[in-house]
């Protein structure tokens, strides 16, 4: 068994605030919008909890972007090789087929993880919808629901505070049932713990090959 670094302290810190925050986020969010059959807590004290954290993961999220920025890490792990299409499309098929059929019949893994190729294809395009796309659309439509006015210019940009509202929710079940994949997916490794003690020892460990 060898070990690689895959996870830096600061990704590490990042990852722990980010999915305790969204688990909060999505309770409280699940409080407010269904206030009549949800008894978590009071409605007042959901807005208070989903508004404050909702503005610490935003200050997390530009911290993620500034250290993949800076490191000059944003780039190599995160984009797709979209300048060698058909590779990518193979692996991408690959990994797939061993998601989707190999990996019950015990098929290694296609994907080896390093520092600098640390998401195998379809986890690539995943990471990058999300982080790119998904996140910052409920950053944007988070605060257009927390402050209308003040952000009315950004409402009128994606159609009004009903069409707000509308992405903010579909977004919300997404990253539902996205924490239930990723925990799942977390268990897929040589032990069902694996993943989930790399995350906090910064170490993956896997089998070497003779």
């Amino acid at each position: 068994m060898k070990k690689i670094y895959l996870h830096p302290l600061p990704v590490r810190i990042w990852h722990w605030i980010n999915a305790l925050g969204f688990i909060i986020l999505i309770l409280t969010g699940a409080q407010i919008r269904f206030v009549d059959s949800m008894g978590l807590m009071s409605f007042e004290t959901a807005v208070q909890i989903h508004s404050w954290l909702g503005f610490i993961l935003l200050i997390n999220y530009f911290i993620w972007l500034l250290y993949y920025v800076l490191s000059g890490k944003l780039f190599r792990i995160y984009i797709p090789p979209f300048w060698r299409p058909v590779e990518f499309i193979k692996k991408s098929i690959k990994q797939a087929k061993y998601y989707g059929y190999g990996i019950l019949i015990g098929d290694k893994n296609p994907h080896h993880p390093s520092p600098e190729n640390k998401f195998n294809p379809m986890q690539q395009i995943s990471y990058l919808m999300i982080m790119g796309v998904l996140i910052p659309l409920q950053i944007i439509t988070g605060l257009i629901l927390w402050d209308p006015q003040l952000f009315s210019s950004l409402s009128s940009l994606i159609g009004g505070i009903q069409i707000a509202s509308l992405i903010h929710t579909v977004l919300w079940i997404f990253f539902s049932a996205f924490i239930i994949v990723h925990f799942y997916l977390a268990t897929l490794g040589h032990t069902p713990m694996a993943h989930i003690k790399a995350m906090f020892t910064g170490y993956e460990e896997e089998h070497e090959e003779h």
